[in-house]
């Protein structure tokens, strides 16, 4: 079968036939470059004892690369609308069932356990921009079964998602993700590649999922209170949002900094993954 979905003409028919308008506040572009679709499908993972949680799949273009080599795909659509086109466009395959819900809402270890039995699970999503960090962090923090994660995200928050710890793109959210994943970029994706044309670019982003965090960390809340802590003030020296942020003194703020070999002076972009688990380390031994 080929892909016709990508197609400006059978895009616009579609959308006559069914009465629609791509939505704006529903972030939805829709991709006209089928070469797009089949790179993401084919680097996320997939194959023929894969099962496939899709998230925001509109008219189907990704879905249908997806269902050509995976054993199942699951598509969640927030859109009621785009149900009936999903049925229409997507008609030829026995593999494919569509739920009407919003991810946020869902129980996705239900739906994985129900929906995927015996198969190994990846998450596909182009979705909007703005609900993109919520999902991620939403499966990396619950632990939801699944292998990996390949999301089509607006190229900035992409580079704000994987940076380095230690590096001046950092933020709290990029420390977890790489706590919990290993996250990758794929390929950069041009605003022209979408109808309508988006004001941004984008990147396909693959997040490989650890079965165990590779880090010795004492006591993970404080880790991660920690990190939400000096991230909050990012722009302040280090011992600031450690004693305002958190219940401990100054007194041990500079006593654990001290003992964790940690400048007061630093800011949160200047510490990687060592200095975060191993002032996390030294800090937890002061029991607060």
């Amino acid at each position: 079968m080929k892909n016709k979905l990508c197609d400006i003409h059978n895009i616009l028919e579609i959308k006559r036939r069914f009465n629609f308008r791509a939505s704006k506040c529903l972030g939805q572009n829709f991709l006209i470059n089928r070469e797009i679709a089949f790179k993401i499908s084919a680097n996320s993972g997939v194959n023929k004892n894969t099962g496939v949680l899709e998230i925001g799949p509109g008219i189907g273009s990704l879905t249908f690369e997806l269902a050509l080599i995976s054993k199942k795909v699951v598509c969640i659509e927030i859109d009621k609308k785009l149900i009936n086109v999903l049925k229409h466009t997507l008609k030829d395959f026995n593999n494919i069932k569509v739920i009407n819900a919003d991810i946020l809402k869902l129980d996705l270890a239900k739906i994985i356990k129900e929906e995927f039995s015996n198969m190994q699970v990846v998450v596909c999503a182009n979705i909007p921009y703005y609900i993109t960090s919520n999902i991620i962090m939403r499966f990396l923090e619950e632990k939801i079964n699944i292998k990996s994660l390949t999301f089509m995200l607006q190229k900035e928050v992409a580079q704000r998602l994987i940076a380095l710890p230690g590096s001046p793109g950092c933020g709290s959210i990029s420390v977890s993700i790489r706590y919990f994943s290993i996250p990758e970029l794929l390929f950069n994706v041009s605003r022209e590649n979408f109808m309508p044309v988006p004001k941004v670019d984008s990147s396909v982003i693959k997040f490989k999922i650890k079965k165990e965090p590779n880090l010795e960390i004492k006591n993970k809340e404080l880790f991660f209170k920690i990190v939400k802590a000096v991230f909050s003030e990012k722009r302040k020296a280090i011992k600031n949002p450690l004693h305002t942020r958190t219940n401990f003194s100054k007194q041990d703020v500079l006593l654990a900094l001290e003992g964790a070999k940690i400048s007061p002076l630093l800011r949160a972009e200047h510490l990687n993954m060592e200095k975060f688990v191993r002032l996390s380390n030294v800090m937890s031994k002061l029991g607060k």
